[in-house]
């Protein structure tokens, strides 16, 4: 599949392909083989994170895939219990050679856990790992606005995504808002609301997806995409992975885009950032 993935420009002048492939909770033992199938498919943009326990297993489908290094986009993250700036370079270390790469594109604190208290400890101890290019990119994920205002006052690198949970009935727009001020991509995790919400039934989505003759998912999808988020659907099923990438050739009209953010329902499907330690 030959379709040209629209990318966005990071604030430290790397860029980003717009829509990826998240392995979260996918099978260590199956993970080699459905990497395989996204990369096949088209998508070069791959997420995992350390917690994941498939770093393995991504590794071992891009050093398959005869795909040149340059024309893909890591990202990993730092997990909870490595906070602190040893332990951050060691699990750095570690999650390299799981995947086998000399180098991510991206790295990403995983949650702030404000507990511990040791986020901008953390955050100094990845703009280091940056610094040797052994992390093109560095960023953060789950932060809310209070969060991206410590880093902000108290390090010198402004973070150059925040991986957020962002659908349609959880858009954050608090923390959507700040970053984007400050130059800071949104990355939506769970974008079609894991199946808490029933997104995919919503009477808009659904009008939509006939008016253009695609699937409510990929309508959702687009919504992203057009809202300037940076989006991984993750599925196993290879006919699934074609249909997530297949949001290129239409596009939605303003009233749509309207009509599906007004889905807007202030509730999570994954824990509250303050809760997670």
């Amino acid at each position: 599949m030959t379709k040209t993935v629209p990318t966005l420009t990071l604030n430290d002048g790397h860029t980003i392909p717009q829509l990826g492939f998240g392995v979260f909770k996918v099978d260590p033992d199956e993970t080699m083989r459905i990497v395989t199938d996204a990369l096949e498919v088209g998508y070069r943009h791959i997420d995992t994170a350390a917690i994941y326990g498939n770093e393995v297993g991504v590794g071992d489908s891009i050093a398959r895939s005869g795909i040149d290094r340059e024309d893909l986009f890591i990202t990993t993250k730092l997990w909870n219990d490595r906070q602190g700036t040893e332990s951050v370079f060691d699990a750095f270390d570690e999650s390299l050679e799981k995947l086998g790469l000399e180098y991510v594109d991206l790295y990403l604190i995983h949650w702030p856990t404000p507990a511990q208290d040791k986020y901008v400890e953390s955050w100094k101890a990845l703009e280091k790992i940056r610094e040797t290019g052994r992390a093109r990119s560095i960023g953060v994920s789950n932060f809310l606005e209070p969060h991206l205002q410590r880093l902000l006052a108290e390090t010198d690198v402004v973070p150059a995504v925040d991986q957020i949970e962002l659908h349609p009935a959880h858009q954050q727009p608090a923390t959507t808002a700040f970053a984007r001020r400050h130059g800071i991509q949104i990355e939506a995790w769970g974008p079609l609301g894991q199946g808490k919400y029933p997104l995919l039934d919503e009477h808009v989505v659904a009008i939509a997806a006939e008016a253009h003759r695609k699937t409510p998912a990929q309508v959702i999808i687009r919504w992203h995409l057009q809202t300037g988020n940076i989006v991984f659907p993750k599925s196993t099923r290879r006919e699934r992975m074609i249909e997530n990438f297949d949001v290129f050739d239409f596009e939605l009209t303003r009233s749509e885009m309207s009509a599906i953010t007004s889905l807007e329902r202030v509730g999570r499907v994954g824990a509250h950032p303050n809760e997670v330690n």
